[in-house]
């Protein structure tokens, strides 16, 4: 088995947080590796004590700090060993750049968030931590809903790009480690038609053009004939949702490499629209894009 780098879990007082300190605490378990906490506080006390009381900051630091540790000590107390809960972390500052800072002083592989829903409006003024993690994305995301008791069954989405290959390597890595079955989904979207493009070839020769470009790239890649391969016809957000439920998918696992900020903010990526919807445990996985030739 490889050596496995630090769990790095987010935590608030929610009950989202307890499920996803939970699911780490697991994960590093199996993996035999540190679980680390951490908390971002909110500096409201330090901020109003450099108006009023400045040779007090520290102080209201350290008051915001306790608080934080007393309350957090007694949500997670039941959900994670003693052990994991002595290192709590608790910093002030915004949760993903104290996230962000908590990643790169472990050196962890992966972030695990709890899922929390959000309006619209709230996603567009301000997002939640989770929704600006994925646009800074560097190490592996882990966002989770109620923890599964255990990780049985992986579910992980592939398309056609180079990112495959970094993606499944990512979900045979969580199946290994839990012993777990793997399934590897391609979908095949509806046939795009495109203003002032030319006519495109029928229904049928497009499916049979990407099903060989899928034999030919992708499956080659999965190795082992005993995993099972399927193909599903629909929008990806739906298939791969619908494919987790029935299955019962305990960990499904993404590539994220697409698009620019910009497109993400007015239209959504996949993997956005999923953590949205969140069908079981979701591992996005960042992968960078290759090398101009």
């Amino acid at each position: 088995m490889t050596t496995w780098k630090p769990v790095v879990v987010g935590v608030d007082a929610s009950e989202a947080a307890r499920g996803a300190a939970k699911l780490g605490a697991l994960i590093a378990k199996a993996a035999a590796t540190e679980c680390r906490l951490v908390h971002a506080a909110r500096d409201v006390w330090a901020d109003l004590a450099v108006v009023q009381v400045p040779e007090q900051v520290e102080a209201f630091r350290r008051s915001v700090s306790d608080a934080a540790r007393a309350q957090l000590g007694q949500n997670l107390a039941d959900v994670v060993p003693a052990t994991v809960l002595e290192r709590l972390v608790v910093k002030t500052g915004w949760p993903p750049a104290v996230l962000d800072d908590a990643l790169r002083d472990s050196g962890a592989e992966l972030l695990v968030l709890g899922a929390k829903h959000h309006s619209a409006l709230g996603r567009w003024l301000g997002g939640s931590t989770v929704q600006n993690v994925v646009r800074m994305l560097r190490t592996p995301l882990l966002v989770t809903g109620a923890p599964p008791a255990a990780i049985r069954r992986v579910l992980t989405a592939v398309d056609l790009s180079y990112a495959a290959a970094a993606t499944l390597k990512a979900a045979r890595r969580y199946a290994d480690l839990f012993g777990a079955e793997l399934r590897v989904l391609h979908t095949i979207e509806p046939l795009p038609i495109l203003p002032e493009a030319p006519p495109p070839p029928s229904l049928q020769d497009y499916e049979a053009l990407l099903e060989d470009e899928l034999k030919q790239k992708i499956w080659p890649l999965v190795g082992d004939a005993a995993i099972h391969k399927l193909v599903r016809h629909g929008s990806p957000e739906v298939t791969i949702t619908a494919e987790a439920h029935a299955w019962q998918a305990d960990l499904v696992v993404l590539g994220s490499h697409g698009k620019g900020w910009v497109d993400r903010m007015l239209l959504g990526s996949v993997t956005e629209r999923l953590l949205q919807h969140l069908p079981a445990p979701t591992l996005v996985v960042p992968v960078g894009r290759p090398p101009a030739a």
